[in-house]
């Protein structure tokens, strides 16, 4: 069975004061008017995965205002290895989500492996020509795909990292504890840029003769740093004179950026179109999904928020082709219903509108 999400309920979240949406394993149409709350369920969906979700909001940001009872996504979830209950959440005025896994509290690293997904924002339309560090995040979000780890090894990274930068910022200069916390970075970060590397490789092989009408793109990490454990702590020892005049760590995996270049015209994916950039995203998000696919027997969820902008009629098509032939349940947002006309049945449709009680979800069959 694909997964999927059988169920989606929300209690207080964002406008949202209390919703339930039932689904089965296809692509979800939602439409609805512009502030309707469209976008926060596929934020909501987005919480059940490690970190932040799709808008990196904090926790005590997402509770329905003005009350302060905190809020709660909970959701009933279809596996290859079977059905799941999970939940997260924050209660008053707490300032991190919990996270329970059938009924058993468990660390937001869990959810990586249970419920694989990608998604893609309006605000990702620019990011071949944001900085490096929406990049990351992007590659760091398709590489949590293919190692469920990931996320673990990022945190672990960066809580070193900040420890180090403490003692920069401090002009602590004991050699112990600097070659103390970067042992632990060069671990890590020796994860870290081997399962980025890897991650690149898998999205060009899955790029490589797919029969797709989204064009493919050529990808490479730039200013990442070496890759083995000795060679980063060199690199740090030897760049202490420098890391302690700016007061942070200059070097190494966190200044990683991932660079794109539309393969056919052998075009800077910063220098193409808005319409061509936003191909190239979806074409990466289609490929990981195939890769992820083959890996996990099953297409990680996709979320696609406001997808159709800036594509025409025969690509929006021809996107919801290759998402149906995936078998993965999209939850796809768009302004109108016409926009998912080129799906056919193949969807269940859902109108979300505004009403004094808050956001209302209309299933439409």
């Amino acid at each position: 069975m694909p997964l999927h999400l059988d169920l989606l309920a929300l209690s207080h979240f964002r406008s949202h004061r209390l919703a339930r949406l039932e689904a089965d394993a296809g692509p979800l149409a939602i439409f609805g008017p512009n502030g309707a709350g469209k976008t926060n369920l596929l934020e909501a969906v987005s919480l059940l995965s490690p970190g932040r979700g799709l808008r990196r909001a904090e926790a005590e940001a997402l509770a329905r205002r003005p009350e302060t009872l905190g809020w709660r996504v909970s959701a009933r979830l279809t596996a290859p290895d079977g059905a799941h209950e999970v939940e997260t959440g924050v209660e008053g005025d707490a300032t991190s989500r919990a996270v329970r896994i059938d009924g058993k509290t468990a660390p937001q690293t869990r959810l990586g492996a249970l419920i694989p997904m990608l998604w893609l924002t309006p605000a990702m339309d620019r990011l071949w020509i944001e900085g490096a560090g929406e990049r990351r995040r992007f590659l760091d979000r398709l590489t949590l795909g293919f190692d469920p780890r990931h996320a673990e090894t990022a945190l672990a990274y960066e809580k070193a990292m900040r420890e180090r930068n403490r003692l920069l910022r401090d002009d602590v200069r004991d050699p112990r504890w600097l070659d103390a916390l970067e042992a632990r970075m060069a671990e890590s970060g020796a994860r870290l840029s081997a399962a980025r590397a890897a991650a690149v490789a898998r999205l060009a092989a899955a790029q490589d003769g797919a029969e797709t009408a989204f064009p493919a793109a050529t990808l490479s990490l730039e200013n990442e740093g070496p890759h083995a454990e000795d060679a980063l702590r060199a690199l740090w020892s030897c760049g202490r004179p420098r890391d302690f005049a700016a007061g942070r760590t200059l070097e190494g995996p966190h200044r990683a950026d991932l660079s794109a270049t539309y393969a056919e015209k052998g075009m800077e994916a910063k220098l193409c179109s808005t319409g061509e950039q936003k191909a190239l995203l979806i074409s990466l998000v289609l490929a990981a999904a195939r890769a992820q696919s083959a890996d996990r027997a099953a297409p990680p969820l996709l979320l696609l928020d406001e997808v159709a902008a800036h594509l025409d009629e025969a690509r929006r098509a021809a996107l919801y082709d290759e998402v149906c032939a995936l078998g993965a349940q999209a939850w796809m947002t768009g302004t109108g219903p016409e926009l998912f006309e080129a799906l056919g049945d193949r969807a269940l449709r859902v109108e979300v509108a505004e009403a004094p009680e808050g956001s209302v979800v209309r299933p439409q069959g």
